[in-house]
């Protein structure tokens, strides 16, 4: 409850204005059934008007009873007004909590969306997108619905049950105790009932996120699923899980029907007594009939509310589950800085010192690594699949925090530099860049906003794709697709290569992201950007000897550990996995005949 009301922050004025509305409504409900009774005993029976206060100056001011039995059409006017009145209310109602329940979801995405993207890496390596997507759509919009009805609905039931219970105890006192009599009973149910559709609904939910995941996962890869012929097995896989959504949901509406159906015995079983107890007062002479009538008007809008507690209860069960998995994303802690954090002019000079670092207690990935970079230098890294190439690089972004040892960035810790700060001087190209479904000019304006085509073209053309570009039917303009599917696997890569050269960085790292174009383009973009970025430190990781054969240094990294420093030319002089490689892939060249093409 204490969530609920939270949640209502800066909108609770709105929410006070529907459930005034509400009140307002269900007040002029309640005098409906009395114009009938006095229609019914007084202006078409001979029984002296017995109301309340109010209402009887209302009569007198049109005219008295007199005015009425000879104009019986003030009766259904005023009844007809009251009903408008009554509409008018609603619609406030309606109104207000509607645009309150808005404002929350949209604060909800809002604030969701934020939170996603300040948590840590290491969060979003370990969650499913799909079940991210699903918690912040599908789960947000539960508990919209549920604040733009029910929320209102919760006031108006408790308004009608006060208010139907004074008219009732107002009429006859022995027939209220009767018509309270199984109310206790439906309570009881609907609580009971409420526990049960939450854990179901719960399963159901977490269920929809596996069908989303599973639906975005092959939507992303469908070139895979297509290229290996998988999509029976993929159409087997889902439908398998979707036949487990489909029994929860069997489960709910089965819950569900038993709820109503059940609720619908006791509550006409409780009319019948209310009407059997009222026909035996009424021919006693205890009761008139237009009594009979009202109160049983009364105890239809009485156990409206007791009967419609089901449904508010499902859809708080279901609100609660949607809320409980949105909390688990909100009170999952953010990527935080001390109020100490450093934002200090990066040069690019780097030292290592001892730096480890584990991803799990226990399985160490790089072990006691020492070396030194300095400013404006290209340091290349080599080493076989898993021996910690990459891990080093998320070290310099601060995805994650080395354990033990020292990493300094110009002489400061890098621990002590603000993470946002070290980011946006550093630029990393992948080897699987990820392009966004907009125009190749949005793409690579994405390091720099406010860039100037001339930096782009310029950009673009170091990474040797600007002719390319510019053979497109729209150039420039050209919208590559979702994740860039559009272009090549080279073309997405050196389009990333020039969003990432965009902007002047002191430290660049081009992690294999030359894998997937020629050796002639590579050799190309090499020597445009040895010229460009000659005061950045560059990181280049690749498997091709023939990329990094120029670099200022080479790190051979082998189980974590560095097994050589040095040059090319040192390197190929030691025994050694650098030696290996290049012997290998120097016998590979000699009996290629690959004739040297450009694309730029």
């Amino acid at each position: 409850m204490k969530k609920l009301i939270n949640l209502t922050k800066g909108n609770r004025v709105l929410y006070i204005v529907a459930i005034i509305s509400i009140a307002a409504a269900t007040f002029i409900a309640m005098l409906e059934p009395l114009i009938i009774k006095i229609t019914i005993d007084s202006v078409i029976g001979n029984k002296p008007m017995d109301v309340i206060k109010p209402l009887q100056k209302v009569i007198r001011a049109v005219g008295g009873k007199e005015v009425l039995i000879t104009n019986l059409w003030i009766c259904a006017l005023s009844l007809v007004t009251l009903t408008c009145i009554r509409g008018i209310f609603l619609f406030l109602s309606g109104n207000f909590s509607a645009r309150a329940a808005e404002n929350i979801s949209r604060n909800m995405r809002v604030k969701l969306y934020d939170h996603i993207q300040n948590l840590p890496y290491e969060y979003h390596v370990k969650a499913e997108s799909g079940d991210l997507i699903q918690r912040c759509t599908s789960d947000v919009e539960t508990v919209r619905k549920f604040f733009a009805t029910q929320m209102v609905e919760i006031g108006r039931a408790f308004f009608i049950v006060v208010f139907a219970i004074i008219m009732m105890l107002s009429l006859n006192k022995k027939m209220t105790i009767i018509a309270m009599v199984i109310v206790p009973i439906i309570f009881i149910f609907s609580y009971v009932f409420f526990y049960k559709i939450k854990s179901t609904f719960e399963k159901a939910d977490e269920q929809e996120g596996v069908l989303t995941t599973i639906l975005q996962e092959n939507l992303s890869g469908v070139r895979v699923v297509k290229a290996f012929g998988r999509q029976n097995f993929e159409i087997e896989k889902y439908e398998k899980e979707n036949m487990k959504y489909r029994d929860l949901n069997f489960k709910l509406v089965k819950l569900e029907s038993i709820y109503w159906s059940s609720s619908d015995i006791l509550c006409m079983t409780q009319i019948g007594l209310v009407l059997v107890s009222g026909i035996y007062f009424a021919v006693n002479g205890v009761i008139s009939l237009g009594t009979l009538v009202v109160f049983n008007t009364y105890e239809g809008m009485l156990l409206w509310p007791v009967r419609q507690l089901g449904r508010v209860l499902t859809d708080m069960g279901k609100m609660s589950v949607s809320l409980k998995r949105i909390s688990k994303i909100l009170d999952t802690p953010v990527e935080s800085e001390d109020g100490k954090a450093l934002k200090s002019e990066i040069k690019g000079e780097i030292i290592f010192e001892n730096v480890c670092f584990e991803y799990e207690k226990g399985n160490e990935i790089l072990k006691n690594l020492t070396f030194k970079v300095a400013r404006g230098e290209t340091v290349a890294i080599v080493g076989p699949t898993g021996s910690g190439k990459s891990s080093l690089v998320h070290l310099l972004l601060r995805l994650y925090d080395y354990n033990s040892g020292s990493i300094k960035i110009d002489g400061i810790e890098l621990k002590d530099i603000e993470r946002k700060h070290m980011r946006s001087n550093v630029g990393i190209v992948l080897q699987e860049p990820f392009l966004y479904s907009r125009s190749i000019k949005e793409n690579i304006k994405m390091a720099k906003i406010h860039s100037e085509d001339i930096e782009i073209y310029s950009a673009a053309s170091v990474a040797a794709v600007h002719n390319v570009i510019t053979n497109f039917e729209k150039g420039y303009d050209t919208v590559v697709g979702e994740k860039g599917v559009t272009l090549s696997g080279g073309q997405r890569q050196r389009v990333a290569i020039a969003r990432t050269l965009v902007k002047d960085m002191p430290i660049l790292i081009f992690d294999d992201s030359l894998s997937a174009v020629d050796s002639e383009t590579d050799r190309i973009i090499r020597g445009k950007l040895k010229k460009r970025s000659e005061n950045s430190t560059t990181f280049l990781i690749s498997h091709r000897i023939s990329t990094v054969m120029d670099a200022d240094k080479i790190i051979v990294l082998n189980h974590g550990k560095i097994e050589n420093i040095g040059t090319h030319e040192m390197l190929i002089k030691k025994d050694g996995i650098y030696k290996r490689i290049w012997e290998i892939q120097t016998n590979i060249d000699d009996f290629t005949d690959d004739a040297p093409v450009s694309y730029e």
